[in-house]
């Protein structure tokens, strides 16, 4: 284990709570107290996760996954988004902007242990190869003919659950179940966001990602 876990929050009793339970767990933590320091510890340590709070008092959560997303050193290090706002729309926003999972406050020690658990198991399994398209190792790059994107640790979570079933129609509860885990309380919207910023990154190739309107989605094999 020993990954590394970035905790950025301003109020320093979660902060320690947090860190302390994790380290339990076996992982190494670093707290950040605003969104300025986040950015700097997270290009200089490359953390394997980010706990990111919603509400900091320099710049918001979603402004510092913004400009994790943006860089290409940390733009595939996984983001749960800690916060005390709890409606679908506010939800809906952080997956809009690549978090990999939102927890809401007041939350449960041991819950958001075993969400970071679940992230970094998958991080730590083999991607799964669809035919032409083939996700590298490590870096999380989709790649397709002399063609690359780069993904975000939840989008090739979804990527590998469509992928092991091409030319079948993957249904949006299956999804969640796969990629998120039994126990969600994520929306199917939250699904159809992510699917949305994997078929803009694939261009020409969107094509492939087919929606089935009121079903969910699937994944064929371009010729290439």
């Amino acid at each position: 284990m020993n990954e590394l876990i970035l905790i950025v929050d301003d109020e320093p009793d979660i902060a320690r709570v947090l860190a302390y339970s994790l380290k339990q767990a076996g992982y190494r933590t670093l707290i950040a107290e605003d969104g300025s320091l986040a950015l700097a510890l997270a290009l200089q340590e490359r953390p394997d996760i980010i706990l990111l709070d919603w509400m900091l008092p320099d710049l918001p959560g979603t402004e510092v996954c913004r400009q994790i997303r943006r860089q290409p050193q940390t733009a595939n290090i996984p983001v749960i988004m800690v916060s005390a706002r709890s409606e679908e729309i506010d939800r809906v926003v952080g997956f809009e902007l690549g978090v990999d999972d939102y927890v809401t406050k007041p939350f449960s020690v041991r819950e958001l242990s075993l969400r970071v658990e679940a992230i970094l198991r998958h991080r730590r399994e083999p991607s799964i190869p669809n035919t032409s398209f083939t996700i590298e190792a490590g870096t999380k790059r989709l790649q397709f003919g002399n063609s690359e994107v780069q993904l975000t640790e939840l989008e090739v979570r979804i990527w590998n659950t469509l992928g092991a079933r091409p030319h079948q129609v993957v249904t949006k509860d299956e999804l969640l179940r796969s990629v998120w885990g039994p126990s969600t309380h994520i929306t199917t919207a939250a699904v159809d966001s992510h699917v949305k910023r994997i078929r803009a990154k694939l261009g020409p190739n969107a094509e492939h990602l087919q929606t089935m309107r009121g079903v969910g989605y699937m994944l064929t094999t371009p010729t290439l």
